[in-house]
């Protein structure tokens, strides 16, 4: 079983700061967690119902729940609150990250998205 033993939410530097029992620990951005979202807003309820969510940048952590002895619930201050990050999605996050944010900017890159908020990309030939 998987048990973190630290949590905190640095504020200044907008970033969840996790160790585990095991000995892993990392931090993760608040627009990291935002665009990886456990939710089905953002992972969709099947296979290839995933949503690329762009412009979150500045995002924010405004509350971090606990949710039994299993997870936490994060609280974005553009009104996200809907994902339940198990103990287990937060360990993949924080041992992927690097990985996981490189395909997030090349999804962003390839879709024509920005991580700004309210900027439109538009890609055209002349």
């Amino acid at each position: 079983m998987i048990r973190v033993t630290r949590i905190h939410y640095a504020r200044s530097a907008r970033q969840l700061e996790l160790e585990f029992a095991d000995g892993l620990e990392g931090a993760l951005g608040a627009e990291f967690l935002r665009v990886h979202s456990p939710s089905a807003e953002v992972r969709g309820h099947g296979p290839g119902q995933a949503v690329l969510v762009s412009g979150k940048r500045n995002v924010e952590v405004l509350d971090v729940r606990p949710v039994g002895h299993y997870a936490i619930q994060l609280v974005f201050d553009d009104g996200h609150d809907s994902g339940i990050y198990t103990w287990q999605y937060l360990r993949e996050l924080v041992s992927e990250h690097t990985a996981l944010w490189q395909q997030y900017l090349d999804k962003l890159q390839k879709a024509g998205q920005s991580r700004e908020p309210d900027v439109q990309v538009l890609q055209f030939d002349p």
